[in-house]
């Protein structure tokens, strides 16, 4: 039978629990569902004694090579002793499954379940254990090359070709756009007064939020969802996560003081096992800014359904409000 081109597809959550037991030799009660649906699909698989995060990775997102980087990356992480959900081989030893999906080529992977639960009210015990364990894993990321495909983060790829794309998607927001090219030139010139020759540089997250990380009942942390991992300043992980303080203070979860104060001491139990210069810390705000712009690209990437909230100039209009926000709350030009 041929089947009419699909854009997306979502597996059968039924199929690939059978799928799953066959190729991983599991026990027959584990059940599958699934978890998100999104640039990639997420199914959680448990029956009550054990638990596994089964991932299907889109071929438009991420190409094969590119899903071998972040294991390949995650399998060094495991192997020095972090903490991190990592990725089981089947009852073969491989570690990618393929699927042939309408829309083509599909890949898979099982990943450990990340033991805990997300906390958003971050405490000072939470805080001390994610700084301390998140600056051992940049002592491993720096030193490391990996032989795979990942993103590379700098100017010109999170934020000038960001800019074009969004003048293609969106040229009727000229007056956004100006302000974009506009800012993206004093975030360039800003760097120029830094010798970033002695900012640490290696492999990052780049998306270091509460909801990528669990803590354990005994405070234990354990890293997920390395999808956008990539080379980098470091300090992109500080910056990532100091988003988490910008829109927990824009919802008024906490007062911008306390949001400060708890920043200050994540980045002090950072320094305690890995120190950061000055030009390091003066230059973390400013690589929001390409944070905010990069993402702005990926949702046109990403993202074909022109009924997503994501591909419409209102809402790229309020993501660009946010970064004149966070220019106002942190950043000094």
């Amino acid at each position: 039978m041929n089947f009419f081109p699909a854009q997306y597809s979502t597996l059968s959550s039924a199929a690939l629990q059978t799928y799953i037991i066959e190729t991983y030799a599991f026990n027959d009660d584990l059940q599958c569902r699934l978890l998100i649906r999104n640039v990639s699909d997420t199914y959680i698989l448990e029956n009550g004694k054990e638990r596994y995060i089964f991932k299907i990775y889109r071929n438009a997102h991420r190409k094969l090579n590119e899903i071998e980087g972040e294991l390949e990356l995650l399998n060094i992480l495991r192997s020095k002793g972090h903490q991190v959900a990592y990725p089981i081989k089947d009852k073969k030893g491989n570690q990618i499954q393929h699927f042939e999906a309408i829309e083509g080529q599909r890949n898979g992977v099982l990943f450990s379940y990340a033991e805990g639960k997300v906390m958003h009210n971050l405490e000072q015990q939470h805080l001390k254990r994610l700084g301390s364990d998140l600056a051992a894993i940049h002592q491993t990321t720096e030193q490391i090359k990996i032989e795979h495909n990942r993103p590379i983060f700098n100017f010109e790829t999170t934020l000038l070709q960001p800019i074009e794309t969004l003048k293609l998607k969106v040229p009727e927001l000229a007056d956004e756009l100006v302000y974009l090219a506009e800012i993206a030139q004093k975030v360039i010139q800003k760097f120029k007064e830094f010798d970033t020759s002695k900012f640490s540089y290696g492999y990052c997250h780049y998306d270091l939020f509460p909801k990528n990380f669990h803590f354990d009942d005994e405070g234990n942390i354990t890293f997920f969802d390395f999808d956008f991992a990539g080379q980098g300043y470091l300090i992109n992980d500080l910056m990532s996560f100091l988003n988490h303080y910008f829109f927990h203070t824009l919802n008024n979860l906490i007062s911008p003081e306390q949001a400060k104060i708890d920043f200050e001491y994540f980045l002090m139990s950072y320094q305690k096992t890995k120190s950061l210069s000055k030009q390091e810390l003066e230059a973390i705000p400013y690589l929001g800014i390409c944070f905010h712009v990069f993402f702005l690209k990926f949702f046109y990437d990403n993202y074909d359904d022109l009924s997503n909230i994501f591909l419409t100039p209102k809402y790229t209009k309020h993501r660009i409000s946010l970064i004149q926000k966070w220019v106002e709350m942190y950043c000094n030009f």
